[in-house]
């Protein structure tokens, strides 16, 4: 099985060069690349990237010469990974907020066929608040959740988590290049990943959660609350509406 992590990389220099000790030996052994994917940083990510893949071989970097955001990041890993032939294409983020050390248990649904889409699930975990998330952040994300769940039909605990996890199945019956910037055009943070998940569900994939803890510690989130409430708004409208025509 051929297993790709994407990162997204925004301004990551500072936590970057961190999370790749975290990933599991175990793991690391199994993957066939790594891709980061910076996102038009304006710091040193890239020098730091070039160090990093001196050290791991697997990498390799993607270039945006200009910020083109959140969803397009992704477009760009995800079309990458396929490209390399992945079977199982996971998101980790530059940060170091979402665990590397969870990856076996977070693979384990992909590799035994039990899943074709897969979120580390910070609510599931059940120290959100202990692990830092802010109360607003909280309150919102278990809000939004609730209503997801009834437009939806699932009963899962949040669709917020960046912690996504695709088997070869998913991201070639899901149109992901048509979500999230299709009927808007800013460059900002958008509710991609909860969009992935709606999609996921009407294309009948089987979507599992697997508990993970939350870990804020100062990270600079580029994430408007304001704006990504307004995008989540917009993504159930869209739903429940049918107007999503693929």
């Amino acid at each position: 099985m051929k297993i790709i992590i994407f990162m997204p990389a925004y301004n990551a220099a500072k936590t970057i060069e961190s999370v790749f000790p975290r990933i599991p030996k175990s793991v690391y052994r199994k993957l066939h690349k790594i891709i980061i994917v910076n996102d038009g940083s304006r710091d040193d990510t890239a020098k730091v990237v070039k160090k990093l893949s001196r050290l791991y071989k697997k990498i390799k970097l993607i270039t945006h010469k200009v910020n083109r955001g959140y969803a397009q990041t992704q477009k760009t890993g995800y079309k990458a990974a396929l490209a390399m032939g992945a079977d199982v294409v996971v998101m980790l983020h530059s940060d170091g907020q979402y665990s590397p050390e969870y990856l076996d248990k977070l693979l384990e649904p992909l590799e035994n066929n039990k899943a074709d889409v897969v979120q580390g699930s910070r609510i599931l975990g059940g120290e959100a608040l202990k692990g830092g998330m802010p109360s607003y952040k909280f309150v919102g994300n278990r809000i939004s959740s609730f209503i997801e769940n009834i437009v939806s039909g699932l009963d899962i605990s949040e669709y917020h988590s960046g912690y996504m996890l695709y088997n070869k199945k998913a991201l070639t019956k899901i149109p992901f290049e048509k979500l999230a910037d299709i009927y808007h055009s800013h460059k900002g943070t958008c509710h991609y990943d909860g969009e992935m998940i709606l999609i996921s569900n009407r294309m009948g994939l089987r979507i599992k959660e697997v508990p993970i803890p939350t870990i804020y510690a100062g990270e600079i989130s580029h994430v408007n609350p304001y704006t990504y409430g307004f995008e989540v708004l917009q993504v159930i409208i869209r739903y429940v509406t049918k107007r999503y025509k693929f």
